[in-house]
């Protein structure tokens, strides 16, 4: 990606503040970098999170789960702590960009499969 975008490591050094030996590394497949690492280099390359970890050209389609629980189900099942939790982090949910909260979906998404 760093070299279809016209990008030397030195460029994605200077843009990251990684190390150039460490970006050959990640590059190479010496090194497994952190997602705050996969996210510098994302923004380095001016790219959304999702296509470091996505070939194709548009973002992959979410799985459509069958009867899914809306906030108030789950919400009516719990303490009065967790009520107030599922409703903030809910909110919070909202406040996401769309293409944020597919990733974040996504993501949900492949680990909740791995279980």
């Amino acid at each position: 990606m760093r070299e279809q975008r016209g990008l030397s490591q030195g460029q994605i050094e200077k843009r990251t503040g990684l190390l150039r030996c460490y970006i050959s590394r990640v590059e190479n497949g010496h090194t497994v970098p952190s997602i705050e690492t996969v996210e510098k280099l994302a923004r380095a390359l001016e790219v959304p999170l999702y296509q470091i970890f996505w070939d194709g050209e548009e973002m992959p389609a979410l799985v459509n789960l069958p009867g899914r629980m809306t906030e108030d189900d789950v919400a009516t099942d719990e303490s009065p702590e967790q009520e107030q939790f599922i409703r903030r982090m809910a909110q919070l949910f909202n406040l996401l960009s769309e293409e944020d909260r597919q990733l974040l979906l996504t993501a949900a998404q492949r680990m909740a499969s791995r279980w």
